[in-house]
């Protein structure tokens, strides 16, 4: 497709047709990725990764041009868009943020109890003098973060891709110089590495629903006249280094098609000391409510951190093994998994976990 054609295509919201932004994503240099129809979680992977799981970098589905292990199986081919979204055009579109040189501000507009107020603003004190009436969501706290810096808040940035979701939300778009920094994922509520309350950080080992994807809430509609992400401020790239957002490395533009050997025997025994806890967060799906969810994600989090910590899991593998868990149970709850994820992991980190005698 041309790309004046993809262009027009992207700026007609209500034309747009998921391919059409896939090829627009691929023609910037954004890895795209298939999302479950009606839907903002990836696909699905197939049978046998439910079923026998491992790490997305062993996994042969990618060079077998399947979409397998969500973000990990973005691209920019354009014969694997014709095929996923060619045969399955109800897909949605995610990019795969830290391969695209993204960084996307996510926007929450949740009813939730407001924390203690020094705790919106992670490593910034707020004195008592300072009137926080009236606080309600991600847009106030990144609002304060500004004002504190002498700056505009980001969700009035009109120089950049603002894309507004379903739920009230904003995601802001930035994007990092190719050799300049990279910074990884957060969420608002972590305890350990966080930019604002209510303001979730999409970069490396994240994605972010493209603008036109429509789910059952609703669309994620352009804001503005700006289709394209500006460079990310230099006081924004300031705050994320404070926060502890930079990553020492720089990702993959795209992840290594190769198959896998076996699983070592220390994976092994990890995978079987978490599958048990895996299976009860995925047995969760049989009630909407009632089963203590977020108490058996917690669980097999915080004993998937503790294997972390002993080295017999990387952090992307436990991440995937526990998304894919939590989806499968609560495929609308996803921020709160992710949520749950992180903290105890966190947690767990500091209780390693080291098995005794022969595998």
């Amino acid at each position: 497709m041309p790309r004046h054609s993809e262009t027009s295509a992207h700026r007609s919201t209500g034309t747009a047709s998921p391919y059409d932004v896939a090829r627009w994503c691929a023609g910037n240099g954004w890895p795209v990725h298939p999302l479950a129809p009606g839907r903002k979680t990836p696909a699905a992977n197939c049978q046998t990764c439910r079923d026998e799981p491992h790490s997305p970098q062993d996994c042969p589905c990618h060079s077998a041009g399947r979409w397998c292990h969500g973000f990990h199986a973005a691209t920019t081919d354009p014969a694997l868009l014709d095929a996923w979204w060619g045969r399955y055009p109800t897909l949605g579109v995610g990019v795969s943020c830290g391969p695209a040189g993204l960084v996307v501000l996510d926007i929450d507009a949740h009813s939730a109890e407001v924390p203690d107020r020094n705790r919106l603003l992670p490593g910034i004190p707020i004195h008592e003098g300072v009137n926080l009436a009236g606080l309600a969501s991600g847009f106030d706290t990144l609002a304060l973060l500004a004002a504190l810096r002498g700056r505009c808040s980001p969700a009035a940035d009109d120089s950049t891709l603002r894309v507004r979701t379903p739920s009230g939300g904003l995601h802001v778009w930035y994007r990092t110089p190719p050799e300049g920094p990279r910074y990884r994922s957060s969420v608002g509520s972590s305890p350990k590495v966080a930019l604002a309350w209510q303001v979730d950080v999409r970069s490396t080992g994240g994605y972010i629903v493209t603008p036109t994807t429509r789910t059952s809430a609703g669309m994620y509609s352009p804001v503005g006249a700006a289709r394209l992400p500006a460079a990310l401020p230099d006081w924004l790239a300031g705050e994320l280094q404070r926060t502890g957002h930079p990553v020492n490395h720089r990702p993959a533009q795209v992840p290594p098609p190769r198959p896998g050997p076996s699983l070592r025997p220390a994976h092994q025994r990890a995978h079987r000391l978490l599958e048990p806890l895996l299976d009860q967060v995925k047995d969760c799906a049989a009630a909407p409510e009632g089963t203590a969810f977020t108490e058996k994600l917690n669980r097999a989090a915080y004993t998937a951190g503790g294997l972390i910590a002993s080295g017999h899991l990387t952090d992307s593998q436990a991440r995937e093994l526990l998304t894919v868990a939590a989806d499968a149970a609560r495929p609308h709850r996803s921020r709160h998994s992710l949520a749950v994820i992180t903290s105890a992991l966190s947690a767990g980190a500091s209780r390693p976990l080291h098995f005794k005698g022969r595998p």
